[in-house]
């Protein structure tokens, strides 16, 4: 009875994180691994390594950039979707230990006010949308960058978060106003 019942509760877990955005399953992930013990840790990451070696060879060259500061540098323009995508890869492979790699990314991100505000990059597209959520995410935990880094990227993300936020409510009170206005005007039609 037990075991089927936690059968059931994994399933629906598994249902739910599958319905997650990358950006929330990073997050997620991330929180669970916080709550492991050493000895799990180390389990785990060998269980990673194992996983990531099937793939060492086709991503050995994006590796080599990914930890190369003057490759990154050149990864500045982040309007462009193919840079995103670039620097979320480069995210993915930097090394734990590359602080100048990760010095490099930190600056290019830094620069995301000065690009929503400037150029009002327009993050209500989805995918616009979530390359940002993944790479703020994918940053504020990666453990190349150092603590205040760390920091600056973690609000940085919060503030994406709640410029979109701000976004969706504007949106749903938007087609409130028309839903509204749509039964008034079939009131007035109807008397």
């Amino acid at each position: 009875m037990v075991e089927s019942r936690s059968c059931v509760q994994r399933e629906g877990v598994y249902r739910w994180f599958s319905t997650l955005t990358s950006a929330q399953r990073a997050e997620f992930l991330y929180g669970l691994l916080d709550l492991c013990v050493p000895i799990e840790l180390r389990f785990l990451g060998s269980c990673l390594e194992d996983l990531a070696r099937k793939d060492y060879h086709s991503l050995r060259d994006a590796e080599i950039k990914a930890n190369n500061p003057a490759d990154l540098s050149g990864l500045t323009n982040v309007t462009d979707e193919v840079v995103r995508s670039k620097l979320l890869v480069s995210l993915a492979l930097l090394g734990t230990d590359n602080r100048e790699a990760a010095g490099v990314l930190y600056r290019t991100l830094t620069h995301i006010d000065t690009v929503i505000n400037n150029y009002g990059l327009a993050l209500n597209d989805g995918r616009t949308e979530e390359q940002f959520l993944l790479l703020f995410t994918m940053a504020s935990n990666h453990p190349a960058f150092n603590f205040h880094q760390k920091q600056v990227l973690r609000q940085q993300l919060d503030h994406i978060q709640d410029i979109l936020q701000v976004r969706a409510e504007r949106a749903r009170t938007r087609g409130e106003r028309s839903l509204l206005f749509m039964v008034k005007l079939i009131v007035m039609r109807s008397h």
